[in-house]
């Protein structure tokens, strides 16, 4: 149905020269270039925004890009992906087809993934055509589409992609967030509308009444204050009291008043009922609401789009402003409209819509006792718990709100409302929830479940003491479920792993997996195995460790990483490179941060410095898009320590001061001995030994188990800190815990050749040290090899035998050098020199920092496959590692090349390639 011949839009775009032309040169920029860019238009409603950003994506349709536009909607917010799907799926060549979404979003069980899955389709078309993604009001964005936001103009900052946001002016939200997490990655433009200037607001004028400005009209654009809709909205409701003799004040609501005053009351009562459902809705859904069959209402849809409220897309009815649609809205009594909205909730469910599609109208037209609307939020969270747990926690709190203290269904909902504030991370808030539920007086079996609930809660907490205490104190009061008290033993277990006897803890984990087993509870069962697992490894029994979480990652594929880890503190660097490689891109994941830690410590181990520290950044920048701190601490701690090795002490006093950050956080004993033994590593390389000594005497008060686990391939660099601050009793207990946990692992030449070399030191043992050695020859570890060649090299030049100390030596620095450990193998020259036995030997160089010399040799790997013309997801499957990874690595590329498109980097592989 078209509109009749007084159509109230605007010819051309009036007052906006000076900001079109700001988006027409980042346009051109783009498709020059071939890099990257962002543009946010801000302004109040009705200012313009959407004009202008129509406009804009006219411009760059003629000028060959691929365009995706959407729109974010209000009432629709809550719809994870909602706002990003009509911009990858409309247009001429969708960037997505239809089938292809509804796949992901099947599998959108994670953020990380889908978004990656996103970009890659978006990276694919971006290599034939430059590509813009605008959307709408992004002030609505739901929080899938807004996480997406975030991630992917700096994921696809190398490839010619154009994003072009609208939002309103005023407290920073959403927009603000996405333009933050760009800012310094690639050009952003800000572009901020304000009122039109008053030869504009006359060309409006112009426009829409075909007539010039008398002084009846002035007095409306004074009130429109340069806003061009409430200009225009004004100026129809002028007509429209023209025509029927009224007089119409100034204003929006009154001036779309007077264009409702001649609609007939049947059309009205329509119009508002679309009004609740949204700014765009189903014909036959405002109908069901309005209690009258589809086919009555046809006229009154005629009338309301010729009256230029509505359009008609052929699939939904859409209010042509959302400030159109807040007019109408408002006259609604409130508490009409609150009982329309939980009347529409009632119909979408019924009409077959998911309940998250009813979740909006939910949160406005329910009230307490409403057990209909709890069963459509606890449904919709549980939908929602995988990919944004934040919206699913937000929503299981407004649930619980709405049951009543006095039914018993209120400690079903608070069980799961804790289970999703624990998944979102707001950890305090699901324990003052549970408490607070724990304080009605529940029943002995709710008890039970709330206790276990609140599980994951204390152990994310680090309050291990606490959930053992109350762990117990259910299962003394009984009354729980078999499943429930299975789960319990389980969680008492895990606090238990934290506890200084292990075998009573190792007692009762193998009685909880048991009583698992029994009852057939999967989590009971999962919670038991890893227990039992961080009790192998918090005793030092590696074997062990392997085989519990070998068993764990059976039963659930998300602790995969544990069991790579676990291969590799055997010395089994070949069966975790084996999993890796079948997990490079493990789709299924939901750990996919402690997938990028478990590659990175077998790159440590294996001494690919280089490529451990991009696995490290990988996973930090992982854990922080998802808000889920895990691992933060250590791998700060871990390239403060790759920063040490190459020599680059400015880094490591950097990491330093972000792993005391983030430790300040989350102070639990293994990141306080972490962060510790790391101020230990520094003030040595200060020369205050005795500031570190002090430092490793606190690690080793820190925790009985972080002997077993911190310490494990590091205690040579204790005992050595602890022999240069002249305190030979801390050495001599630092190397009886490395002797100690060679007894518990005598099948790892790593743990035996480092017990030698510790031993070695503390004795000044010649023959230990030749041990140490030989030991290690069947150690994968190279790093760790050439800190004993080093040892014993140096202990060789103090009994004056030159010949073998130099073969040592030199065994030291080749292997220092080739895992790029600068600094390390410049103070091996330092002592060849030294004796003047190293005189005619090249000093170790480091990388430059700038040009293709800067390259590690993964970048220069990932350059080369790029400049070819490969996508990141191509690329990563010829290397073997995540996407991720790559992205990673060609940041750095672009960094270190000063480059800033693909484009740039392929003409710069063909010039060197040429020289």
């Amino acid at each position: 149905m078209a509109r009749s011949g007084g159509s109230l839009s605007r010819s051309g775009l009036r007052g906006r020269e000076a900001e079109l032309e700001e988006l027409q040169a980042l346009i051109a920029s783009v498709a020059r270039t071939g890099s990257g860019a962002l543009i946010l238009i801000r302004g109040e409603p009705g200012i313009g925004k959407t004009t202008l950003l129509a406009e804009a994506v006219g411009r760059a349709g003629a000028a060959g890009f691929s365009v995706g536009l959407g729109k974010a909607d209000e009432l629709h917010h809550i719809v994870p992906l909602s706002s990003l799907a009509a911009c990858v799926l409309q247009g001429d060549e969708p960037l997505l087809s239809g089938d292809t979404f509804a796949d992901l979003a099947r599998h959108h069980d994670q953020r990380i993934w889908l978004v990656e899955r996103l970009a890659e389709a978006i990276e694919t078309r971006a290599g034939s055509v430059p590509v813009l993604i605008a959307l709408d009001d992004v002030q609505w964005a739901d929080s899938l589409s807004l996480f997406a936001l975030k991630q992917l103009p700096t994921r696809l900052q190398t490839s010619p992609v154009l994003w072009m946001l609208t939002g309103r002016q005023g407290a920073p939200g959403p927009a603000e967030e996405i333009v933050a997490a760009a800012w310094g990655e690639l050009p952003t433009l800000s572009v901020p509308l304000g009122p039109l200037s008053g030869t504009a607001m006359g060309q409006v004028v112009g426009d829409t009444l075909g007539t010039t400005v008398d002084e009846r009209i002035r007095e409306l654009l004074d009130g429109a204050g340069g806003n061009p809709f409430l200009a225009v909205e004004m100026l129809a409701g002028l007509r429209t009291a023209d025509a029927s003799g009224e007089s119409v004040p100034p204003g929006l609501v009154v001036g779309v008043r007077g264009r409702l005053a001649s609609l007939r009351p049947g059309t009205l009562r329509f119009l508002q009922m679309g009004a609740v459902l949204g700014r765009r809705f189903g014909f036959h859904d405002a109908a069901a609401l309005c209690g009258q069959p589809s086919a009555t209402l046809v006229d009154a849809l005629d009338e309301v789009v010729r009256a230029g409220l509505l359009d008609d897309d052929g699939d939904q009815l859409v209010f042509r402003h959302d400030l159109l649609r807040q007019a109408v809205y408002v006259d609604i009594p409130r508490s009409a409209r609150k009982a329309l909205h939980r009347e529409a909730a009632s119909h979408l469910v019924a009409a077959g819509h998911q309940p998250i599609d009813a979740v909006s109208h939910i949160l406005r037209g329910a009230v307490p006792g409403d057990e209909e609307a709890v069963s459509l939020l606890r449904r919709a969270a549980d939908d929602v718990l995988p990919v944004t747990p934040g919206l699913a926690a937000d929503l299981m709190t407004r649930a619980l709100e709405l049951v009543p203290a006095t039914r018993p269904s209120r400690f079903d909902t608070g069980e799961q409302a804790i289970v999703c504030l624990t998944r979102a991370g707001r950890n305090r808030d699901a324990l003052s929830t549970g408490d607070r539920l724990l304080a009605g007086r529940p029943p002995l079996a709710a008890v039970g479940r709330l206790q276990a609930a609140l599980g994951g809660t204390l152990w994310n907490l680090d309050l291990a003491d606490e959930l053992r205490r109350r762990a117990e104190t259910a299962l003394a009061v009984g009354g729980a479920a078999p499943e429930v008290e299975a789960r319990l033993a389980a969680l008492r277990a895990l606090a238990l792993s934290r506890s200084h006897d292990l075998v009573a803890a190792r007692q009762a984990g193998e009685t909880a997996l048991q009583a698992a087993i029994a009852v057939g509870d999967r989590e009971a069962h999962v919670l038991s195995l890893f227990g039992l697992g961080e009790i192998a490894l918090n005793a030092g029994e590696n074997a062990t460790s392997l085989e519990r979480f070998t068993a764990l990652s059976a039963v659930d594929s998300a602790f995969l990483p544990e069991e790579i880890v676990a291969y590799q503190h055997l010395d089994d660097f070949e069966s975790g490179e084996r999993l890796l490689l079948g997990t490079a891109d493990h789709a299924g994941s939901p750990r996919q941060a402690m997938l990028l830690w478990a590659q990175g410590q077998q790159n440590l181990g294996l001494g690919r410095l280089d490529d451990a520290e991009a696995d490290f950044v990988t996973m930090e920048r992982l854990e922080d898009e998802v808000q889920v701190p895990v691992q933060q601490v250590n791998a700060r701690v871990i390239r403060s320590r790759i920063a040490l090795l190459r020599g680059e002490r400015e880094a490591a006093r950097q990491h330093l001061a972000a792993a005391q950050e983030r430790w300040a956080v989350k102070p639990n004993p293994g990141n306080t001995a972490a962060v510790r033994f790391l101020e230990a590593l520094l003030a040595e390389d200060d020369g205050d030994f005795g500031l570190a000594v002090d430092k490793i005497r606190q690690v080793q008060q820190e925790g009985h188990f972080m002997r077993w686990r911190l310490l494990r391939t590091w205690v040579d660099s204790a005992i050595r800190m602890a022999l240069s601050g002249a305190d030979h009793g801390l050495a001599e207990d630092l190397a009886a815990q490395a002797e100690a946990h060679a007894a518990r692992n005598p099948a790892v030449p790593t743990a035996r050749g480092i017990a030698a070399q510790g031993l070695g030191l503390v004795k000044n043992d010649l023959v230990l040290l030749e041990r140490s050695v030989t030991l290690l020859k069947s150690s994968p570890r190279p790093l760790v090899r050439a800190a004993a060649c080093a040892d014993l090299g140096q202990a060789l030049l103090a009994a004056g035998r030159k010949p073998q100390a130099e073969a040592a030596l030199t065994q030291a620095h080749a292997a220092f050098a080739a895992s790029g450990a600068h600094a390390a193998a410049a103070r091996i020259q330092g002592a060849l020199k030294g004796a003047g036995i190293g005189s005619r030997r090249e000093a170790s160089g480091q990388r430059p920092v700038q040009g293709w010399g800067a390259l590690t040799a993964s970048e220069k790997k990932v350059a080369s496959l790029i400049a070819e013309g490969h996508t990141n997801r191509s690329a990563a499957d010829l290397l073997v590692v995540s996407p991720h990874t790559v992205n990673t690595h060609l940041t750095s590329v672009f960094r270190k090349l000063s480059v800033n498109s693909r484009v740039q980097l392929a003409n710069l592989v063909t010039i060197l390639r040429e020289d």
